[in-house]
């Protein structure tokens, strides 16, 4: 499955992955109340890009991971934080504490979840008022935009699956989609925020970012190589070895309604 490749590159996620920003994580604190009295339950941490962040405020975290090495990373990034246990386990057959959480997050990761059981499940583990927290990333346009541009050639050109054509969209025009929250009856006062970030890399940077996609992960070798080598002969010869991409993250969240 396309979700377990991430495991294969634990340490490279770890180095390579973008961390959410800033003002994004207090406003999800702050939204939340998080506190040292809190119970958090996180789905699908991978090596703790915002688990850290949200151990800082002194709160009591379970975080639920599928992949073994990527969990071992975590473990160890989180080792000065004891409030804080990362088990192995897929959430849609991890059984439910009989205490319920205070806040339930899940950065990037929802998607790879079965649609049939993340919303009903994450609303069990909650307390009646206690928040639903997603935080969902996607690439806009901005930073280097004519080098993203460019790129979509080297993709036509390796990775079947690319539609001709495809460009980034500016954030402005990223639709935030709620709906499954919307529909659900046992969450209420649905709120949204967002947040875009620039980051710099050099090309070998670069190249390593892209390592951790599922679907760069999923090509073939040949195709893979091509698709990279392709990539870094445009940003070391057109680009001077250095681009810059933009980042939208978004956070959604929702209360767990009172029966």
């Amino acid at each position: 499955m396309l979700r377990e490749t991430f495991n294969e590159a634990a340490e490279l996620y770890d180095r390579a992955r973008p961390r959410y920003p800033r003002a994004l994580v207090d406003e999800l604190a702050r939204a939340s109340g998080l506190g040292p009295d809190s119970r958090v339950l996180e789905i699908g941490p991978g090596t703790g890009q915002l688990t850290l962040a949200l151990a800082q405020f002194g709160c009591r975290i379970t975080a639920v991971e599928l992949g073994d090495a990527m969990a071992g990373v975590a473990r160890q990034r989180l080792s000065a934080f004891p409030r804080v246990e990362v088990q192995v386990a897929e959430f849609e057959r991890w059984e439910l504490p009989s205490d319920p959480f205070d806040l339930v997050v899940c950065a990037t990761a929802f998607h790879w979840i079965d649609p049939a059981v993340r919303v009903v499940k994450a609303a069990q583990a909650l307390r009646a008022g206690g928040r639903l927290a997603l935080v969902t990333t996607e690439h806009v346009a901005g930073g280097t935009v004519e080098f993203f541009a460019r790129a979509q050639d080297c993709y036509e050109r390796w990775d079947p699956d690319t539609p001709p054509g495809l460009r980034l969209q500016p954030a402005s025009d990223v639709t935030m989609y709620t709906g499954e929250l919307d529909d659900f009856a046992h969450f209420e006062q649905i709120t949204m925020a967002r947040r875009t970030q620039d980051i710099t890399y050099t090309t070998d940077q670069y190249i390593d970012v892209l390592l951790t996609y599922s679907g760069l992960r999923a090509l073939n070798a040949t195709a893979r190589h091509g698709l990279l080598t392709c990539l870094r002969q445009l940003i070391d010869s057109q680009y001077g070895g250095t681009v810059t991409k933009r980042y939208l993250h978004e956070l959604i969240m929702g209360t767990r309604a009172t029966e």
